[in-house]
């Protein structure tokens, strides 16, 4: 099947370079044509597990290619994922100009009908204003388009690995048509045909399940979902408080409440709050969705400022031990707002840095994906070459982003080098126990000290 792919962001690569591995013929298109050209050469603009490689396995095969040229994208192609982005603006709504922009091109420039099939996170109704567009801009009366929405579950860091192993595959369709089209698009996953081309043995792993919905319950699910798991990490981080005041440790209490079949435990991971592009976006959007609705929903803008609140109260917790921030010397471990990615966007480390740096202390920063997209918001940040570099001569080393590389340091060497030997640990990645007995002062989230 040939598919074109229209915004070559982290989901339009994911998905494009991912379908070209399991036998699709794949155009991915972009306006930004530095960026194309980056692509044609065999290099990525993002950093993802796997994808590197897909990528020159497709780009050696032809089975995937790159253009900025909307006419030569559409010519050979019958179905088209939209991946453009639609960020939120300051009030709450999103900003659809981009989506806006490529619907109107690939109205004109389509010379057949066309499956569009809409990738990104969109709010709902979004699939009914695109189809108006798409007939009102259409050049050919000949030419209809039928829109359909594929709404992705691919987390930065195992998008690749979550794009072969999906829990489910979701379908918001109008008609029985582009239904049968994505399911022979998906067949290859949905029956586990494919040889996993990431040579990545999963045992036992259970055939993903199809959900096949109207348009915009689709669209409602992908939403309603990240807000869900935004409102666990938040409930998390409100445990983690109580824990301290009351001196539990809340790693022991969300392990007991996660084995309840009903909660379940991922996402019940205190620390300074959620980041990234999605989760912030979609909780406020949903909010002001349900606002303008007329439909009660404080428990989100609760689960907002509880995470708004998280980077603050651990800037608070630094202070506190050191008394003085003002010419200290501050190691940061981690500035990418999760781990697997280099992706800064939202990122919690980079707002805490941040904070410090106005404070007046003096930070010297080490990530092992994100030091250059950190240094393009930040251009006078100072960048260590790996983390003993950065923890040399501090007064304070901080773990901000959950690498699970910071985990097997050289504790004993980095505790010989720095000038005061304290660790403030934003996300609960090593044990208490053994850092106290390497003689460090030791400060966590939610555990006792």
């Amino acid at each position: 099947m040939s598919i074109t792919i229209i915004g070559c962001g982290h989901v339009g690569l994911v998905t494009g370079i991912c379908l070209a591995s399991i036998g699709c013929e794949v155009v991915c298109l972009d306006h930004d044509t530095q960026r194309i050209l980056l692509l044609q050469q065999g290099h990525l603009p993002i950093y993802e597990p796997h994808l590197q490689d897909l990528l020159r396995r497709g780009c050696s095969a032809g089975t995937l290619t790159f253009t900025s040229d909307f006419v030569k994208a559409l010519d050979d192609s019958d179905v088209l994922f939209l991946c453009v982005s639609v960020p939120q603006l300051e009030n709450g709504d999103s900003d659809f100009s981009s989506l806006d922009a490529a619907a109107r091109q690939l109205a004109k420039a389509a010379n057949s009908s066309k499956l569009v099939i809409v990738r990104s996170t969109v709010p709902v109704q979004t699939g009914e204003q695109l189809k108006r567009l798409l007939a009102v801009y259409r050049s050919r009366p000949d030419v209809s388009f039928s829109v359909a929405a594929n709404p992705h579950f691919l987390r930065e860091g195992t998008a690749v690995d979550d794009f072969f192993h999906p829990g489910r595959i979701l379908l918001g369709v109008e008609d029985a048509q582009a239904e049968k089209t994505l399911r022979d698009i998906y067949r290859p996953i949905l029956e586990q045909t494919f040889s996993c081309p990431m040579h990545v043995e999963k045992c036992c792993v259970a055939a993903p399940r199809l959900l096949v919905t109207k348009l915009r319950s689709a669209e409602l699910i992908k939403q309603t979902s990240n807000v869900y798991l935004a409102v666990k990490i938040s409930y998390a981080n409100v445990l983690a408080d109580l824990c301290e005041r009351l001196g539990g440790d809340v790693q022991e209490v969300t392990h007991a409440v996660g084995l309840d079949s009903r909660i379940g435990p991922l996402f019940l991971n205190p620390g300074i709050g959620f980041g990234g592009s999605k989760l912030p976006r979609d909780i406020r959007g949903f909010y002001h969705l349900a606002e303008r609705l007329n439909v009660e929903a404080g428990i989100m803008q609760a689960a907002e400022r509880v995470n708004r609140d998280r980077i603050g109260v651990f800037f608070n917790k630094v202070q506190r031990s050191l008394w003085v921030l003002k010419d200290k010397r501050i190691a940061m471990l981690g500035l990418a707002h999760k781990a697997g990615t280099d992706d800064v966007r939202g990122s919690p480390a980079l707002e805490l840095y941040e904070r410090f740096i106005s404070a007046g202390a003096s930070v010297r920063a080490f990530d092992p994906k994100a030091i250059d997209q950190a240094r393009s918001v930040h251009p006078d940040m100072i960048c260590a070459i790996d983390a003993y570099d950065a923890a040399r001569q501090a007064d304070a080393l901080i773990i901000s982003t959950d690498w699970d590389e910071f985990r097997s340091l050289d504790w004993n060497r980095i505790h010989g080098s720095m000038a005061r030997p304290a660790i403030f640990d934003a996300r609960n990645l090593l044990s208490p126990f053994e850092m106290k007995s390497l003689g460090f002062e030791y400060h966590s989230v939610g555990r006792p000290l």
